[in-house]
């Protein structure tokens, strides 16, 4: 039996209403139960073993962001928005990481953290000799994008607009927002919010290749 709260034709009608805002409205701002169900929905982003190796870094000061814009390739999203997230991946993953994530299953679950010793062996191995060559901060960045996907594709299921964003001057986003001290370093920023009336980008059609050219059974 389904337990589906939306309906098949709701998901796609939102994911084909989204698409990566080029022009906000900064006069319109997003209820503040609706950016908490986003903030949510970040922090219940899966990850490989659970990790998290990430920090989502919500920029509120205008004159930061204003700053940014400059370091955006002039895309004036990132100060137009309602609201700015930086994700960022922890950098030098370790085992201080890792006896701080079993400490938290320790509390979380009330089972003592000495129960958790063979769970923590088996990260700390794949941290230290990864099966196969692996760059262990390449692996965190990757685990950043499915909390940016988790995050558009909520926010395109409550109707606010998003745009993804690569286009900017990591080391100087880090620089501005003092991430390298506290030991993160940003991968991806995402404004969100609601689109201006005269975004253009918002008639386009979507341009995908069919299913066929896609996805494949195997």
């Amino acid at each position: 039996m389904s337990s589906a709260v939306v309906s098949t034709e709701q998901l796609l009608q939102q994911l084909h209403w989204r698409y990566a805002t080029k022009k906000f409205d900064p006069t319109k701002k997003i209820a503040e139960d609706v950016w908490q169900a986003l903030v949510e929905s970040l922090i219940l982003t899966p990850s490989s073993f659970g990790l998290q190796p990430w920090k989502f870094f919500v920029i509120t000061n205008p004159a930061i962001r204003q700053q940014l814009v400059e370091h955006s390739w002039g895309q004036t999203q990132v100060a137009d928005a309602s609201h700015l997230v930086v994700l960022a991946f922890k950098k030098d993953l370790n085992t201080a990481d890792v006896d701080r994530y079993m400490q938290n299953i320790s509390h979380v679950r009330q089972v003592p953290v000495e129960n958790l010793q063979g769970f923590a062996k088996v990260i700390n191995g794949f941290l230290e000799k990864p099966p196969y060559p692996l760059d262990i901060d390449e692996w965190s960045k990757r685990q950043v994008y499915i909390a940016l996907g988790q995050f558009m594709t909520s926010a395109a299921l409550l109707g606010i607009d998003t745009c993804p964003m690569e286009g900017f001057n990591p080391p100087k986003y880090d620089e501005i927002l003092g991430l390298a001290e506290q030991g993160y370093a940003s991968v991806v920023a995402c404004p969100a919010g609601y689109r201006a009336e005269d975004d253009k980008s918002a008639a386009q059609a979507k341009v995908r290749y069919p299913a066929q050219d896609l996805v494949q059974y195997v």
